[in-house]
């Protein structure tokens, strides 16, 4: 009964559901070994009508790992992946894996400069990324490590007559046709794995310590930090998603991959967890209402992990009758708070279910979630997953506060970061005696259900994506034309939260939202660009000049209440 004292939560657990688990201690890469051992046939990939077997992606990510071998890659080396959700993503990742080394996932959208800050911080030493990339990353190389860049395509893996319509496409979009040569520090993807001969030279990694993966999330200081996970990390995560979703089988399911495999969550809820079940993925590379519906209708998908801004779009396209999602069975929202409106609808439309879950970069990702078949709370974040132990505690004293009391929410578990890369002042600071400080501020009640109220940080998720206020405003900053400037997240009905940036001019001086949007766009990703301007007379501060941000905030909100 002691656990059940400190763990309330246990108690709701359904018996499918164990409290703790046996983790397999080897490395993530073993997951596709397994699967391939057992189900070579079984399709793995179906991206866009092209499908490939277990034994396919397997085969291509031996030579994968064999070529970076030859380019000298050795255990520890970070190999950078910059690619949407194509099978070169999913390939690459274990291929690099396999060769022993560390992956950087990196965001595609990122402009030079963040390129160029992650390459640096990360001291990767190959990069692997689409052809329309490859002028972004050549514009950096010389001010990285990069020895090696890995060019590949869409048209890749695209079948008759895609392959040959989608460089036309690309061209009209982006206004520019990239045609790299073999050689000298450049390689071409097919030529790659027609000159490989996957055989892989073998690398002993020890799960609980060795690195999997870096991914980078920001912070306080506007800089994105590494966060260092090791096998075990993700291999115990995965296991964890496995015994929450207990009522999927080996080698049945088929999971929608919209979700960026960049993106941690993405990376463990749709790829690790496909390849640990031998699970089919339908990848789909960039979120499109109209491909989502008609890949889950044609493929007959059963688990859609998501966030809000993906089911409100499904709930709102106008055509959502036409389509038949009866078969989803499962879906756990991420990345934004659910509203209850969302879930009850389009459970309704799917006949399936869809439970909000919670999680940082630092744990893998997730720590929290509701139960899909069984009990759970709306407006919830859910009860703690098996072997994660979850409390609240004072800011101030950093001791545990009475259950309903609001403090910072604070996760201890096998899937908790081994720290920050390169920043033991950070990691310290986050780390305490094994806890995870989350930043996020929550309660929880008797039942042992946690709820989110605030974050500590500023930080803005906008359609899934995590936004750094700090990083926006040293941008805005650079321009000649601005006084004060602070950006905070103000709520969205579509997106959860969208970037708005209050600015101050110099006198005399003159700007409109139009000139803003083209300087940010120079220097920032897209989905961190402003949405919305406005322009003061001054700014609220404290009696030491701080900028009162969550002052802003709290105006915009009574402001919307209003209208």
């Amino acid at each position: 009964m002691g656990v059940e004292v400190t763990k309330p939560w246990l108690k709701h657990y359904p018996e499918e559901i164990p409290h703790t688990i046996d983790y397999d201690k080897k490395p993530l890469f073993a997951y596709l070994e397994e699967s391939v051992q057992n189900y070579p046939d079984k399709a793995a990939i179906n991206f866009l009508g092209t499908e490939l077997t277990y034994q396919e992606v397997y085969d291509a990510s031996k030579k994968v790992a064999s070529y970076l071998q030859e380019l000298g890659v050795e255990k520890g080396d970070r190999v950078a992946i910059m690619l949407p959700n194509v099978p070169q993503a999913v390939i690459s990742y274990f291929g690099a894996l396999l060769a022993g080394a560390i992956v950087v996932q990196t965001n595609p959208l990122y402009t030079e400069r963040e390129l160029q800050y992650q390459m640096k911080d990360s001291g990767a030493k190959v990069l692997v990324c689409l052809d329309i990339l490859l002028p972004r990353a050549n514009a950096i190389k010389n001010e990285t490590d990069l020895e090696n860049i890995i060019v590949t395509r869409i048209k890749d893996y695209l079948p008759f007559p895609k392959n040959l319509i989608q460089p036309m496409l690309q061209k009209k979009q982006y206004g520019i046709v990239v045609k790299p040569e073999h050689g000298n520090g450049t390689y071409l993807w097919n030529s790659m794995l027609e000159e490989a001969n996957g055989q892989v030279k073998s690398v002993e990694i020890d799960p609980e310590n060795d690195l999997a993966l870096l991914q980078y999330t920001g912070g306080t200081t506007g800089y994105p930090k590494g966060v260092m996970l090791t096998h075990m990390n993700l291999t115990s995560n995965t296991q964890m998603c496995q015994t929450w979703l207990y009522k999927t089988e080996y080698a049945k399911e088929t999971v929608l991959g919209v979700l960026p495999f960049f993106h941690v969550y993405g990376m463990t809820t749709v790829m690790n967890l496909s390849v640990m079940m031998a699970q089919k993925m339908i990848l789909i590379p960039k979120f499109d209402v109209d491909e989502v519906l008609k890949g889950i209708e044609k493929h007959k998908v059963t688990l859609f992990p998501g966030a809000p801004t993906i089911y409100i779009g499904i709930l709102n396209h106008p055509k959502l009758n036409k389509f038949d999602l009866s078969s989803v069975e499962a879906c756990i929202s991420g990345s934004a708070p659910l509203p209850a409106e969302v879930q009850e609808n389009f459970e309704k439309v799917t006949g399936g279910k869809l439970v909000e879950g919670y999680g940082l970069t630092e744990s893998s990702p997730v720590t929290h979630a509701n139960f899909v078949w069984t009990s759970r709370r709306a407006g919830s974040i859910g009860v703690p997953w098996p072997d994660t132990d979850s409390k609240i505690i004072d800011m101030e004293s950093q001791e545990e506060v009475a259950t309903g009391e609001v403090g910072e929410i604070c996760v201890k578990g096998p899937q908790i970061m081994k720290g920050y890369w390169s920043r033991e002042e950070e990691t310290n600071a986050t780390l305490k005696d094994g806890w995870l400080l989350t930043g996020d501020m929550g309660y929880i009640d008797e039942e042992g259900y946690f709820y989110i109220v605030d974050r500590k940080k500023d930080m803005i998720i906008a359609g899934g994506f995590n936004i750094y206020p700090r990083e926006v405003e040293e941008i805005l900053y650079e321009h000649e034309a601005i006084q004060e400037a602070v950006v905070a997240g103000v709520p969205d009905p579509y997106r959860g939260e969208t970037v708005k940036a209050y600015i101050v001019l110099k006198e005399d001086s003159q700007l409109t939202e139009e000139d803003l949007d083209q300087f940010c766009r120079q220097h920032l990703a897209a989905f961190k660009v402003p949405k919305l301007y406005e322009f003061k007379e001054e700014l609220p501060k404290t009696a030491v000049g701080k900028i009162l941000r969550r002052k802003l905030v709290d105006e915009e909100k009574a402001k919307m209440e209003k209208s």
